[in-house]
């Protein structure tokens, strides 16, 4: 009894030897002055470059590498004594700042227990590790008591405010979570930062930037520079991440911004000249070419220019600017093209409604371009970074409205891309959970709960459609809702199934306009383009000695989450080749061809001219419905209709002959109306050359 009795004291007196303030003073350490005065020299160090950084957040600039370098100094002399109060707030704070910010609740914490005087700035940064930690009312608590107790804090009232706004913002966005996953995507992730996601818009390719080790020299602080890194989505799983490869990673920061929609060209950041500037690469076959600094108004070499992003319709780039003049960090603000052939742009122009006092990040259009996500430190965050969503009306860009939890925590959340149809995001956050600094998530958005959910459902807005009611978020607005169609696919050779670099026409086929052109890649012969529901629209595809080809898509108003993943195999122009023509139409029952047809009969009268030596056969078909007799008939008109077309074009009659088989050369089943619809058609056939 007596030895378990003295056990308990023993080892109460060790917990409150522990618990104690230890100094860095001589008397502590009688039997070490080395280690003491080490310890002492590295925390001076590090105070050097504690101070610098401290100065440079509260008027909302980048401490750049000071606090790790302070870090590095600090974390010296922790090993040689782990129970000061000051050191161990200063490394929280270090911590806290940092993109670890995870790291530095527990030395907040410790520093607060060990001496709760120890700096000015305790009750600050103890507010802030309780706001981390999810405890929000009493970080709340520890707020009013840096103000109370710290007289100075008039200089930072608008942190202490923005922060308590946080906590009480936070409450009632965690008590009610939007309905979304957020899962860690393991594959894609290490224990250094990975962030700055960007997808195409079918969720198959993602680019990223990361710090883990890539072979280069680390920087005084010994971290490595950032570098684009690439990974393909097959079977539900990401592959291995590779570093882009052509011109794009140097020694230096390479930060992507992002990916166009169909993933040919990319946006980016870098420094140059300690200046950070706007940069965009195009691939070409495999590789990335080496990034062109944007046009001034964009680059600007009077502010630093960061976090890009392309709009919609191809006119505008959106991006974050700072100002040496104001003390608000970055605000958001785009320029735009006075013509696409001369690529001039305009000044850039500041969006008001959705800048705040604080920072403003990573921006990104939706395919909509009616829908933007911002990233923020102001706008009603739940802390830190927080992904914002905006809607254009009327020309104007709305107050953004925060995406609620779990999307967003206490931590930083920034950075977003959404594929087409609106149900995935991917986003960078450092929330304890992850690997280690930024990691990268992605969101699933899964609609109201309950209600019956259609195919033209927004999920991302459903997930908001409720949102925490607070003076610092707004209610969501009203969205008039697209649907798109993503169409991807490869362009390969018909005979040897290699690649095949072909140019890509979308026509509207009621209006005969075409609204996109585009080359497949060279290496790859791959290809992605999202289309607008509502529309009939024609796809030729044309590539220097093949028969062109062409496919027509009736994308019915209202119809989302389509995917056509399409191999277009393109023939030699060779003698037997044959194609057909789907988008050559008849009025029902006649041989009067439509104007919806002038599009693919010009493709036809161009190849044509451009071969001066072809010879062709234009062949109708049908289904077997109705007569062999009027079938027969039918068909053979419709030939001789498109002959006569092409005659009026100026092309020799003698080069064109006019067949009709009726329904005698199905190429699908006639037993199903998918079937019939294919073999009614008009085809071309290589009779000589």
């Amino acid at each position: 009894m007596m030895k378990s009795l003295l056990t308990t004291v023993f080892l109460s007196f060790i917990f409150a030897i522990s618990a104690q303030n230890v100094e860095f003073k001589a008397a502590n350490f009688k039997d070490d002055k080395d280690g003491l005065k080490a310890a002492t020299d590295a925390i001076k160090k590090g105070d050097e470059y504690f101070n610098i950084a401290n100065e440079a957040v509260f008027i909302i600039k980048s401490p750049g590498l000071n606090y790790e370098l302070a870090l590095n100094s600090y974390l010296k002399a922790q090993k040689f004594n782990p129970n000061n109060a000051e050191l161990n707030f200063k490394i929280g704070v270090c911590y806290i700042n940092s993109t670890y910010s995870a790291k530095g609740v527990s030395y907040i914490f410790k520093a607060h227990e060990l001496d709760p005087a120890c700096d000015n700035f305790m009750q600050f940064y103890y507010g802030k590790a309780l706001q981390l930690d999810n405890k929000f009312s009493e970080a709340i608590k520890a707020y009013d008591a840096f103000e109370a107790e710290y007289k100075k804090a008039d200089n930072f009232s608008k942190f202490v405010t923005q922060f308590k706004n946080e906590c009480r913002t936070a409450q009632g966005a965690v008590q009610n979570p939007v309905r979304a996953w957020v899962d860690n995507v393991g594959e894609l992730n290490t224990e250094f930062n990975d962030y700055a996601p960007s997808i195409t818009t079918d969720g198959g390719e993602i680019i990223f930037t990361s710090d883990r080790p890539n072979g280069h020299t680390p920087n005084e602080a010994g971290s490595y520079d950032k570098d684009i890194y690439s990974s393909t989505l097959t079977d539900r799983k990401w592959s291995a991440p590779k570093q882009l490869t052509g011109g794009v990673n140097t020694t230096e920061d390479d930060v992507s911004n992002n990916l166009s929609y169909d993933g040919t060209k990319m946006l980016l950041h870098r420094s140059v000249d300690g200046q950070f500037d706007i940069f965009e690469s195009t691939l070409n076959g495999a590789n990335w070419t080496a990034p062109t600094a944007m046009p001034f108004q964009i680059s600007s070499n009077k502010s630093n220019d960061i976090y890009a992003a392309y709009s919609a319709d191809g006119w505008s780039i959106y991006f974050a600017r700072d100002n040496a003049n104001r003390e608000n960090g970055y605000d958001i603000v785009y320029s735009s093209m006075q013509s696409k052939i001369q690529k001039n742009y305009m000044a850039a122009q500041m969006i008001s409604t959705v800048n705040s006092k604080f920072n403003e990040g990573p921006v990104y259009i939706a395919i909509d371009g009616e829908t933007m996500y911002i990233c923020s430190e102001g706008n009603g965050s739940l802390g830190g970074y927080d992904i914002f969503v905006s809607k254009k009306s009327q020309g104007s860009w709305s107050k953004p409205v925060n995406l609620g939890y779990p999307i967003n925590t206490p931590y930083d959340d920034f950075f977003f891309a959404t594929t087409a149809n609106g149900k995935f995001a991917y986003i960078a956050s450092n929330r304890p959970e992850g690997k280690g600094g930024f990691d990268i998530y992605k969101v699933t958005f899964f609609g109201p709960e309950k209600a019956p959910v259609s195919a033209t459902e927004d999920y991302l807005l459903a997930s908001i459609a409720n949102p925490v009611k607070d003076n610092s978020i707004e209610a969501t607005v009203d969205v008039n809702k697209k649907s798109f169609t993503v169409f991807k696919g490869k362009t390969i050779d018909a005979m040897t199934k290699k690649a095949v670099e072909a140019d890509i026409e979308i026509t509207d086929n009621a209006t005969g306009k075409i609204i996109e052109t585009f080359t497949t890649n060279s290496a790859t012969g791959k290809f992605i383009i999202t289309l607008a529901s509502g529309k009939n629209y024609g796809i030729a595809v044309k590539a220097e000695g093949y028969l062109f080809h062409s496919e027509n898509f009736d994308i019915p108003m209202g119809s989302a989450d389509n995917l056509v993943n399409k191999i277009i195999e393109l023939k030699n122009i060779a003698i037997g080749s044959k194609i057909a023509l789907r988008n050559i139409f008849f009025d029902t029952g006649k041989s009067t061809l439509r104007p919806e047809s002038n599009s693919e009969l010009d493709r036809l009268v161009k190849l044509m001219k451009d071969v001066p030596s072809l010879k062709i056969e234009i062949s109708g078909h049908t289904d077997n419905t109705g007569s062999a007799s009027l079938n027969n008939s039918l068909s053979q008109d419709r030939a001789a209709a498109v002959v006569a077309y092409l005659t009026g074009k100026g092309i020799a009659a003698g080069r064109m002959t006019a067949m009709g088989y009726g329904s005698t050369k199905p190429i699908a089943s006639n037993d199903n109306a998918a079937g019939r619809q294919e073999n009614r058609r008009t085809e071309f056939e290589i009779k000589g050359n």
